[in-house]
């Protein structure tokens, strides 16, 4: 595959996509699977009618709980990683557009989709950081 070629530059994109989106789903189907075995059916089923709350655990919500419950095969830690990753599925296509862009030695287009990523780690990695910035 001829990298500078712009159709093969979007079958890239294309598959990096696709594959970052099944992978999530997979993931977060395993951790569904998961709830249903420990909470039990009658547990989520009751849910559905709005008038129970769905069962669920004390979550963690940082990387080091993250990583616990995924050790410890806590399905909301699974639910969680299968977010992150769909989170993360256009970020990495951004990176990606980055060395491609490149690899076509357009300046223009790789400082354009640099300073896109720059501004999309900064929203996710320091915002959040910002005193009075609880979003």
């Amino acid at each position: 595959m001829n990298i500078r070629d712009p159709e093969a530059m979007n079958v890239v994109i294309g598959k990096v996509l696709r594959y970052g989106v099944l992978l999530s789903g997979i993931i977060i189907l395993l951790g569904t699977i998961g709830l249903v075995f420990s909470s039990g059916l009658s547990d989520i089923s009751g849910a559905l009618t709005y008038g129970e709350q769905v069962p669920h655990d004390n979550i963690n919500v940082s990387l080091a709980g993250m990583i616990h419950g995924l050790v410890t095969f806590s399905a909301f830690s699974w639910i969680e990683l299968g977010v992150i990753v769909l989170i993360a599925t256009p970020v990495s296509r951004v990176v990606i557009s980055v060395f491609l862009f490149a690899a076509e030695r357009d300046r223009l287009y790789v400082l354009i989709t640099a300073a896109v990523l720059v501004l999309l780690l900064f929203s996710m990695l320091v915002t959040p950081f910002i005193p009075g910035f609880n979003a």
